[in-house]
């Protein structure tokens, strides 16, 4: 069921609850651009597996208020003001893609409430000494993180004009994105469910405006305001080899700090490989 819940500092977040209410709580961190109706297992898979699975709209996505310059730290107070209302005490964070790095952020901001942290396909911070943060990232993307770093107007409008685009016909826009993906990806794309879903994320998301996938990026492209070494939760660490969007040596590189964490590399899997390990990984989540 969706609702409405308040922050402390008077902010709306859009909130969906599914599977087993009296599972064990685990929040899913959406994309980027993303939104609360993003790839999630069925309530029959989640009521097998004992999970109650929670998801939220960062804000300025879909129905959650925006909040202007939001860092990746950000997450962890909105994530806890939605357990609050909720009456969770624990709970596991799972991340893809663009949620990675907030659900990491969980897991070092609530180290008393955050069980265990799982994050697919993310991105390591922008200032990761050591790493080449754009090799292997598909130009797209690129262009958004220099945009970034030419001011958040340009990129404002950069993306603005895509969000514009992908209201008109989603459906075109999911079909045309096809064409860049590596083949492992073309080959999840393919299945006319996924891009069913793909379609009703990025509408719900972006059906506004662009802020929400404006916020994000900027927050990629600063501080994160946490250190990946001071996370002491159980953390798993997936990705597949061949991503273009988030390049496999970022999770490498966090893997390498954070303690403990269990590394995963998937040969022959890219981006959206992500999707069909998730159920595995609510499984693991669920301590």
């Amino acid at each position: 069921m969706g609702e409405l819940i308040r922050t402390r500092d008077g902010r709306d977040l859009a909130v969906e609850n599914y599977g087993n209410p009296k599972g064990r709580p685990v929040f899913l961190l959406h994309g980027t651009p993303g939104s609360r109706l993003g790839p999630a297992p069925r309530s029959a898979v989640l009521y097998r597996l004992g999970v109650r699975l929670i998801t939220f709209d960062r804000p300025g996505y879909g129905d959650s208020d925006r909040l202007p310059g939001r860092r990746v730290a950000h997450a962890a107070a909105d994530v806890e003001a939605i357990a609050d209302a909720l009456d969770i005490d624990e709970f596991a964070v799972v991340g893809r893609s663009g949620g990675a790095p907030h659900a990491l952020a969980c897991a070092a901001l609530l180290p008393d409430r955050t069980a265990r942290a799982a994050a697919l396909v993310g991105l390591a911070p922008r200032d990761a000494q050591g790493l080449d943060w754009f090799d292997g990232m598909t130009e797209a993307n690129v262009r958004e993180y220099i945009n970034a770093a030419a001011g958040q107007g340009q990129l404002t409008t950069a993306l603005e004009m895509r969000s514009i685009t992908i209201r008109s016909d989603p459906r075109r826009s999911v079909a045309d994105m096809r064409h860049d993906l590596p083949k492992p990806d073309r080959g999840i794309v393919a299945d006319a469910g996924i891009r069913a879903m793909l379609e009703r994320n990025f509408e719900e998301a972006l059906r506004s405006s662009a802020d929400g996938w404006v916020d994000d990026v900027m927050a990629f492209s600063t501080d994160w305001e946490f250190r990946p070494e001071d996370i002491t939760a159980p953390v798993l660490l997936w990705h597949g080899e061949q991503d273009v969007f988030a390049p496999v040596q970022h999770t490498r590189w966090l893997a390498e700090r954070i303690p403990g964490a269990q590394l995963i590399v998937e040969r022959g899997a890219a981006h959206f490989g992500a999707l069909r390990v998730l159920t595995r990984v609510l499984s693991w989540a669920t301590w």
